[in-house]
């Protein structure tokens, strides 16, 4: 896109991470030891600022969505000031804000997710649409997680759907993100905010869940039908690009048919501290390349450099560092073969 549109807003989930380390996930009924515990940012669009703002990034960042008068609220509301992100568009609902508490298994990093939806599940069209100002880019999410924006809607199919709607109407380029729900209501929710989305950016699971293709052989991925996932997504309406991450890489594949493929940092396992928000730091690298017009080669580069910094602290966005400092650490590394 071109003229005066300028910044990103990430609108939908904003929550408080409660990231407990134990030693390994319990039966019903046994017990699990907690090995340390921190707070931190989570939510789509809390994480996606954060992680842009740390990156460096140069255009403006909106945050969008319902806050609870509480605590919570008011730590999200100081920690977004001082990362430099308009907070003008964080709303105060009656209710708690958001929060989940997140077990970590100090072995594998693999994580269980227990959460409050809190008022986030108030959100609706006009706030979102209300507060997206100059933007270049709205980024919503996470789809299936925001109970009234996954009501249905008479003409756009949800909620959701009809905000991306009006949103690309008003010439934003639109993105989503959905959350890996062990559910059958991809195809009533996540389908048809497809229709109205520049950019869907979503993991293998939830890509799978859309589209019907299975994308994981064994334990690896299932390189070859990914493109084809993709291809799925796109015909459900995306009308740029279409990425699906995994821990292996990334794969994309645009409207005009060019398909990219990234294998992810080759970060050792012992430097894993947990994969909590590494899904969104991915996503803030890829939107900021999206941004400033860089070609998806080095848009997915940097998606993967920046997920393996999350990668590197339990929280979701204390490992991610300025984006020179991501290209330097996967340039250290290197990427899988």
């Amino acid at each position: 896109m071109t003229g005066r549109r300028s910044g990103i807003a990430a609108a939908g989930s904003w929550i408080v991470d409660r990231v407990k380390r134990i030693d390994a996930y319990p039966r019903e009924d046994t017990l699990a030891n907690i090995l340390d515990e921190r707070v931190g940012n989570g939510g789509c669009a809390y994480n996606v600022l954060v992680d842009l703002a740390r990156l460096g990034a140069v255009f403006p960042l909106r945050a969008i969505g319902l806050l609870g008068e509480d605590g919570d609220g008011a730590a999200i509301r100081l920690d977004c000031r001082t990362h430099g992100i308009d907070t003008r568009g964080l709303g105060t609902a009656t209710g708690s804000t958001s929060y989940t508490d997140v077990m970590t298994v100090s072995s594998t990093g693999r994580r269980t997710f227990f959460h409050q939806r809190g008022v986030n599940a108030l959100l609706d069209i006009d706030h979102v649409l209300a507060h997206i100002g100059d933007s270049r880019i709205l980024h919503l999410g996470y789809l299936l997680l925001l109970d009234r924006l996954d009501e249905p809607h008479p003409t756009s199919g949800t909620r959701a759907a009809q905000a991306l709607r009006c949103a690309q109407e008003a010439g934003v380029a639109t993105c989503i993100d959905v959350v890996s729900e062990d559910s059958q209501r991809f195809a009533r929710i996540v389908a048809p905010a497809l229709r109205y989305c520049d950019y869907c950016i979503v993991n293998e699971f939830e890509a799978e869940r859309t589209t019907g293709i299975t994308l994981r052989d064994g334990d690896g991925p299932a390189w070859d039908r990914l493109p084809l996932a993709c291809q799925a997504l796109l015909e459900h309406g995306v009308r740029s690009w279409a990425v699906i991450h995994f821990p292996e890489g990334a794969v994309a594949r645009s409207a005009r048919g060019e398909v990219v493929v990234q294998r992810s940092v080759a970060l050792p396992s012992d430097r894993i501290a947990g994969s909590v928000g590494a899904g969104d730091a991915f996503a803030a690298a890829l939107l900021h390349g999206l941004h400033e017009d860089l070609p998806m080669v080095t848009c997915l580069q940097d998606a993967c450099s920046v997920a393996a910094a999350s990668l590197t602290v339990a929280t979701a966005s204390d490992g991610v560092l300025s984006l020179a400092e991501c290209r330097r650490l996967a340039q250290g590394l290197g990427f899988r073969s």
